[in-house]
C-alpha cells in the first residue's frame, strides 16, 4: 500500500494533458476478443484498470505489446474458457467481457464483478437485456453462467439507462448476424466512441437519440485506433484549477464533452476560455453557491461529483448536492469534514454544503478511485499537509499523477 503526501496552498501554473479515456479504453480491449488479427489501440492510459484487464485476457491467452500510450492486442490465440474469478472481482468493468466472449465462445463463468464501494451495483439490467437476446443466463452462489441458444436476437429496451450494460449489448451483437436494437441506450462520448470502433471493425451502427441498432458479423477485422481523451480526467484538472484559485491550462481534450460542467462553472461565476483542444481556468477570486444534480449524460457525469462536492466547500453560500446513479457517493464528504468542511447530510444522497471554508491538512482515506481525486486536490487546496492513504484507488483512473501534478508546482509525493 502507498499513500500521497502533500503540502498544501502552492501556486500552480502551466499547462497539464489529458490522456486517453479509461472507460473507452476498456471496452475496446475488451472489444479486441472479438477481432481475427491486431488491434491497434492509441492514446491508451497505463493505469491499474488497464493493467487488471490485460492481464485477464493475457491469462487467457492474448498477446499485447504496449509503448507508450500505443498498445498492440492480438487475441487470435485466446483460448475458451472462463476469466480468472479473483482478477474479476477486482474491477468492476470486467463484467464487460460478457458480451464479446459469450459471443466468440457461445459461453462464459463469471462471478459478481468488483470495483469502487459507492454503493450497490447490481448486474440486473444486463442479464435482462441477454435474455431478451435470447442467451440463458443461471447464478448459482454469485457465479452467472450465461450460454448462447437458438433463440434469434432482435431487440432489448432498459427499464434504467446503463453504460456498461449498453456497451456489453454492443460487443455482443456486433458479433451477430441480425440486427438488433438497443432502446433507452446510454450516449455517453465514451459509448459512441466504443461506437466508431466497431464500425471500423465492419460492425454497421446507427444512432438516434437513445436508440441503436446494429447490423453485426461474425468477420470483425484488424482495427487501428485513437481513443478519446478522458472528460473526466479533464473535468478534474479544471476543478482543481478553480478549488485552489489558480489559473491552469487543460490541453488535449474535447470541451464539448464537459459542457455540463462548464455551465455549473458559468452559473457560479468562474470565468474560462475554451478552445478546440483545450481549456483554460481563469484563477477566481471567489464564486458562488449553486444546487448540483447528477443525471446520465448530457447531464452532470457521476464522477466529477466528487470533486465538485471539494470545490462547493469554496463557494459562497449555501450548496445542495443531489446524487441520482449511487445511494453511496457521498462518503469523501465525511473525509472533507476533518478538513473543516461544513456539510449536513439530508440522506445518503443528499447533502447542504456550507462556504467559503478554510480547509486544513488532515490524514484521509481515499475511499475509492474519484473520491481519491477529490482528496488529492483537497490537499492542495488546504493549508498544511495531507496524507492521502491506498494511493493505488486514485492509480486505477489517473496515470501517474504525481508527476503530471508536480510539473504545474504542486508539492506532492508518494510514499510506499
Amino acid at each position: 500500500m502507498s499513500k500521497f503526501i502533500i503540502e498544501g496552498k502552492r501556486p500552480l501554473a502551466g499547462e497539464i494533458p489529458v490522456y486517453g479515456a479509461k472507460n473507452a479504453a476498456i471496452k475496446m480491449i475488451a472489444a479486441s476478443t472479438l477481432i481475427s488479427g491486431l488491434t491497434i489501440l492509441e492514446n491508451v492510459p497505463d493505469i491499474l484498470d488497464i493493467q487488471k484487464i490485460l492481464v485477464i485476457l493475457e491469462k487467457m491467452g492474448a498477446k499485447f505489446k504496449r509503448i507508450n500510450h500505443r498498445l498492440e492486442i492480438d487475441t487470435r490465440t485466446l483460448k475458451s474458457g472462463n476469466p480468472d474469478p479473483v482478477l474479476v472481482a477486482a474491477i468492476r468493468a470486467s463484467i464487460v467481457l460478457v458480451g464479446p466472449l459469450l459471443a466468440r465462445f457461445g459461453k462464459i463463468n463469471i462471478p459478481h464483478p468488483g470495483g469502487c464501494t459507492i454503493g450497490s451495483r447490481p448486474i440486473d439490467l444486463h442479464i435482462k437485456a441477454f435474455r431478451d437476446l435470447g442467451v440463458e443466463v443461471t447464478e448459482d452462489k454469485n457465479l452467472y453462467t450465461f450460454r448462447t441458444t437458438d433463440q434469434t436476437p432482435r431487440q432489448t429496451v432498459f427499464p434504467k439507462i446503463s453504460v456498461t450494460a449498453t456497451e456489453n449489448i454492443l460487443l455482443f451483437a456486433s458479433a451477430q448476424e441480425e440486427i438488433i436494437t438497443i432502446k433507452n441506450a446510454a450516449i455517453e462520448p465514451e459509448v459512441l466512441d466504443l461506437i466508431t470502433f466497431l464500425k471500423r471493425a465492419g460492425a454497421k451502427i446507427a444512432v438516434q437519440d437513445r436508440t441503436i441498432r446494429i447490423e453485426g458479423t461474425k468477420n470483425l477485422k484488424e482495427v487501428k485506433h485513437r481513443v478519446i481523451p478522458d472528460r473526466i480526467e479533464a473535468g478534474t484538472f479544471a476543478i482543481l484549477a478553480a478549488a485552489t484559485k489558480n489559473s491552469l491550462k487543460i490541453t488535449q481534450m474535447e470541451p464539448e464533452h464537459l459542457d455540463a460542467l462548464l455551465e455549473k462553472f458559468s452559473q457560479m461565476g468562474i470565468v474560462f476560455e475554451k478552445g478546440k483542444d483545450f481549456l483554460y481556468i481563469k484563477a477566481p477570486e471567489h464564486f458562488s453557491a449553486i444546487n448540483l444534480t447528477t443525471a446520465e449524460y448530457p447531464g452532470f457525469p457521476t464522477d466529477l461529483q466528487p470533486p465538485m462536492g471539494l470545490l462547493l466547500t469554496q463557494a459562497c453560500g449555501q450548496n445542495r448536492i443531489r446524487e441520482n446513479l449511487f445511494e453511496h457517493r457521498l462518503g469523501y464528504l465525511k473525509e472533507l469534514q476533518k478538513m473543516g468542511a461544513k456539510v449536513r447530510f439530508l440522506n445518503s444522497q443528499e447533502a447542504e454544503i456550507s462556504g467559503p471554508t478554510p480547509l486544513a491538512g488532515a490524514k484521509l482515506e481515499s475511499l475509492d478511485l474519484r473520491a481519491g481525486a477529490t482528496l488529492l486536490i483537497a490537499g492542495l487546496s488546504a493549508q498544511g499537509k495531507t496524507t492521502i492513504e491506498h494511493a493505488e484507488n486514485i492509480d486505477r483512473g489517473y496515470e501517474k499523477i504525481e508527476e503530471r501534478l508536480r510539473v504545474v508546482g504542486a508539492s506532492i509525493k508518494r510514499v510506499s
